[in-house]
């Protein structure tokens, strides 16, 4: 032994110890931590660690057993069904003592970058390493601390059958010999073995059962691996500054145009550096700032750290160019290129995304307003964290700096993504409120950041998106309150006039009375202007950026699509484009079934605030809203517990996770709807943060 102990230790919260194995060439970190709750101490959790030393051979096998035995009165047994090849998956251990109450146990499989021994002997096929064995015993209390001593009498017995059966000179390899029983019982010692080769990983958590929340460390661990996914980027960035004119993309079939375009030489070049603080999706698979996704991400940050995702949002505003555009990726630097394909690297300055920052400067303007309290929690970097909130003249004047850009933003996305309204004889309240992504091909509207979600086809210049308009009225919304906030007048009233006429033209340009529902709009061959109507996110997108009042006419025939299980509604969560639809799960079904966590939240929110407003859908919204809010946390939590990662989608049939892994961006904004109000009076879902 090289050593050990605590590297870090709090009475209070728990604490890490190393222990540097030399004999067997590994050092093993274990990292624990405490989470009150409940009536009987809360609960804890260990993640184990191993990393082979320097001097580890090349194929280094380790064996971990854990154990656990209940003294005196009380019960324990394994959860699981017995399997006589191993267990695949958590070992869940269940108790009760009176003092202890009831509680669980689960001891993980870790992450998929965990290597067990691969086949070597005929043995193997008996008791495959890749799973995982338990063994129950039952013995006397007085001889429970000596678990040692029973550990090895057991595995002696293990021993002494594979000699018997094979052979000493045939014996199994050392790691698959010295292994205990595949034997699940009544017992009150229960042994876990993992085999592993190489480095590993896995979490034992312990749940009070009288704790307030199913899942203790569950919101702790998604909101920790957001915050932890924030970093510091700086580098040069590859863009297309030519503004051909073919980027207008005015003509019919603009999209082969605007690809000629994209191909010529010397029109590419790299400008910078610049640098981004910024919080990332998935810091294995996307390292990088993504303008979209960001404003998601920081909406739980918000609410730990408001003055650190107001930075984070001052930086982003930084790259903010002469007209007022941001580029919607900052692949910045050599490194970050090296993960993109080179198809995807290149901005383009007439390329808009959604403007989800605004919902922060909403967040912020909604804790001004509700004047709240700072509670004296005994952390003494709370005055930091919301110094904006205790101080409003501090957030005023934050907000006064950013104004200018946010302007000039505003009205880059209003100049470069305008929707033609008066050359197709469109009747509308406003004459200008029409929008347009640009970026457009016949399979996907990359920039609208839903990708393969079905559209009119085949792309055409006078289409008007419905999604598009929404979100240029939910940011019009911000900018107005925010000109409230630090009193500019006359921009108040500029604002609101686009506000009204926006909300309006939501209506006029993009209802469709025989679908009920909202719709893209495109132009026919006999050069109409006709709806397309694909049910899914699209069609409720008005809702969910908050511009349907309580009292609305259209929002009852949007709560009947949303809870429709033949359209939207899975037990899941919201799928994101109706089963009814011909393009339900066809060609690269990215957008096309899949249950995404961002925009599920913002059904989730939207439903909240009908659901506390007066009107005739009140009652109906808190049922929808209880519901879809149970099925996502705990769908979420079920991948969570069964996989060790939160995932970039869920699958609408199965509620699996699938795409990415540890994909802990806005997928964490579980962790905001956990903390949402439960209107049912029944079982909670919200965790303690």
């Amino acid at each position: 032994m090289a050593g050990y102990g605590w590297d870090e230790y709090d009475v209070r919260l728990g604490g890490r110890q190393t222990i540097h194995d030399a004999g067997n060439a590994i050092d093993i970190t274990t990292e624990f931590v405490k989470i009150p709750g409940g009536h009987h101490g809360g609960s804890w959790g260990v993640r184990i660690k191993g990393k082979p030393r320097e001097n580890a051979p090349d194929r280094l096998m380790s064996t971990v057993i854990f154990y656990a035995g209940m003294e005196g009165l009380g019960r324990l047994q394994v959860a699981n069904e017995e399997d006589e090849l191993g267990i695949e998956g958590t070992i869940k251990l269940k108790g009760s003592t009176s003092e202890l109450g009831d509680f669980t146990m689960e001891i993980t499989d870790g992450p998929v970058s965990n290597k067990h021994p691969p086949q070597q002997h005929k043995s193997y096929a008996a008791k495959p390493l890749d799973r995982t064995m338990v063994a129950s015993l039952q013995v006397s209390d007085q001889n429970l601390w000596q678990a040692k001593t029973l550990l090895f009498q057991h595995m002696k017995t293990e021993i002494d059958e594979m000699i018997a059966q094979y052979g000493s000179e045939n014996a199994p390899p050392p790691w698959q010999i010295f292994t205990i029983a595949n034997n699940i019982q009544e017992g009150n010692l229960h042994f876990v073995q993992k085999v592993f080769e190489g480095a590993f990983e896995f979490d034992i958590m312990f749940s009070s059962g009288s704790a307030s929340e199913p899942v203790t460390g569950f919101a702790h661990s998604m909101l920790a691996n957001l915050i932890g996914g924030i970093g510091y980027f700086y580098g040069d960035a590859v863009v297309d500054r030519s503004y051909a004119p073919e980027y207008e993309e005015e003509n019919e079939g603009f999209w082969m145009e605007t690809a000629d375009a994209r191909g010529r030489q010397g029109v590419i070049k790299l400008e910078g550096p610049s640098e981004l603080f910024t919080s990332i999706p998935s810091r294995p698979f996307f390292p990088r700032g993504f303008l979209w996704d960001e404003g998601f991400h920081l909406l739980p940050i918000v609410d730990w750290d408001m003055d650190l995702t107001l930075d984070i949002v001052k930086s982003w505003f930084s790259l903010i160019d002469e007209d007022g555009w941001i580029g919607r990726e900052q692949i910045l630097g050599q490194e970050a290129r090296s993960k993109v394909p080179p198809e995807f690297q290149v901005q383009y300055p007439h390329y808009a995304n959604p403007p989800t920052l605004f919902f922060v400067f909403n967040a912020l303007i909604d804790k001004l307003e509700a004047k709240p309290t700072i509670k004296d929690s005994g952390d003494v970097l709370e005055p930091i964290r919301s110094a904006h909130i205790q101080d409003p003249e501090k957030a005023k004047e934050y907000l006064r700096n950013l104004y200018p850009l946010l302007k000039r933003h505003y009205f880059w996305f209003r100049k470069t993504q305008w929707g033609d309204i008066k050359s197709y004889d469109r009747e509308a309240f406003s004459l200008k409120e029409a929008y347009r992504w640009r970026g457009r091909n016949p399979t996907h509207v990359l920039t609208s950041g839903l990708d393969d979600y079905p559209r009119p086809q085949p792309p055409h210049p006078g289409e008007l998106h419905t999604d598009l308009i929404s979100w240029v009225g939910m940011m019009t919304r911000s900018m107005r309150r925010i000109a409230e906030t630090i009193g500019e007048s006359d921009d108040v009233k500029e604002f609101k006039g686009y506000e009204d006429a926006i909300v309006k033209n939501i209506d006029d340009l993009h209802w469709d009375d025989k679908a009920q529902t909202y719709c893209d709009a495109t132009i026919d061959d006999y050069e109409e202007s006709v709806h397309v109507c694909h049910k899914g996110y699209i069609s409720i997108f008005p809702f969910l950026t908050g511009l349907l009042p309580a009292d609305s006419p259209r929002l009852g025939a949007i709560l009947d699509l949303i809870s429709d299980p033949e359209e939207l509604w899975s037990e899941y969560g919201l799928r994101s484009l109706g089963k009814s639809d011909a393009n339900y799960e066809t060609g690269e079904n990215y957008w096309r079934s899949p249950i995404w966590m961002n925009l599920n939240y913002l059904a989730v929110k939207s439903l909240l605030d009908i659901a506390q407003s007066p009107g005739p859908h009140k009652a109906r919204a808190a049922r929808i809203y209880t519901d879809l809010r149970k099925n996502l946390v705990q769908n979420v939590f079920k991948e969570w517990e069964r996989t060790g990662f939160a995932w970039e989608q869920y699958n609408p049939e199965t509620g699996e996770g699938q795409r990415t892994q540890h994909f802990t961006g806005w997928t964490s904004l579980v962790v905001k709807i956990m903390t949402m109000p439960d209107l049912g009076g029944g079982g909670k879902v919200k965790d303690e943060l």
